[in-house]
């Protein structure tokens, strides 16, 4: 078994400690003027992969780690900091601000990635904090025929085919082991990214980013779904006290929860 070649998704997405705000036609969530940064579980992808190679949990190592993103301009903002953190090079299908791309399309156009680039392991994020609709892993998998292993909380090797991953369930952790080409989700739980230092943002500005387009890795990304209508959840209303267990259950039997 060679060297691995692993791929990373990434997604330029609202900045987690932002509150998101629904526009004013209700359509989607206002992204104007609003801070963006990488998805969270990416960070966590390309922290984990930069791990493999630095502590040679694989044997024949790791030969190259190539950061993904299909976004507007700005998304090459997040595969610099991919490569700060320790990615080669990055690969950026551009398209239009504000243009949103399905899941199905993304698991297609890294299929497309993975067959150009000869990808052993594709280490994604478990879903994306903006959609949250955690498919995209699960659905590259399907698309290529690769086992899977979602939500890891613990990546291990053993040897030069199997992988072992843990993840939590319910009243513990499950361990499951696969053999590569795979495809692994990443989870909170799997390790603490690194701030990139000042002189890896350095280095990362000399890295390549091979910029296509998706009719160049021969995808249609026209949309299958329709967002009808988005809206705020209402606000939470005033909780109140009680003096006593009594008081308890007749304020329950009460609200209808008895």
């Amino acid at each position: 078994m060679s060297a691995l070649r692993i791929l990373v998704p990434v997604k330029r997405v609202i900045d987690y400690a932002v509150k998101p705000r629904v526009n004013k036609a209700q359509t989607a969530v206002e992204t104007a003027g609003v801070k963006h940064s990488m998805n969270p579980f990416d960070e966590l992808s390309i922290e984990e992969s930069v791990r493999i190679r630095e502590k040679k949990s694989y044997g024949p190592g790791v030969d190259t780690i190539i950061a993904f993103s299909c976004g507007p301009p700005k998304a090459q903002d997040v595969l610099r900091t991919a490569m700060a953190m320790g990615a080669d090079r990055s690969i950026h299908v551009e398209i239009k601000d504000g243009e949103e791309v399905e899941p199905l399309s993304i698991a297609k156009l890294l299929k497309a990635v993975v067959e150009k680039e000869k990808i052993d392991l594709v280490m994604c994020g478990k879903q994306a904090i903006d959609g949250d609709e955690g498919q995209t892993g699960q659905m590259l998998a399907g698309l290529l025929g690769w086992g899977q292993a979602t939500q890891a909380s613990k990546v291990s090797f053993e040897g030069e085919k199997n992988v072992l991953v843990e993840k939590e369930v319910d009243g513990g952790t499950e361990t499951v082991k696969s053999r590569l080409p795979m495809v692994i989700t990443t989870d909170l739980r799997l390790n603490e990214p690194r701030y990139a230092s000042l002189p890896n943002i350095m280095k990362a500005k000399k890295k390549k980013i091979d910029k296509m387009t998706a009719s160049d890795l021969g995808v249609d990304l026209t949309k299958r779904l329709k967002t009808i209508k988005v809206i705020e959840p209402p606000p939470r209303k005033g909780g109140g006290k009680v003096e006593d267990v009594d008081g308890m259950i007749a304020k329950l039997k009460e609200l209808g929860a008895l």
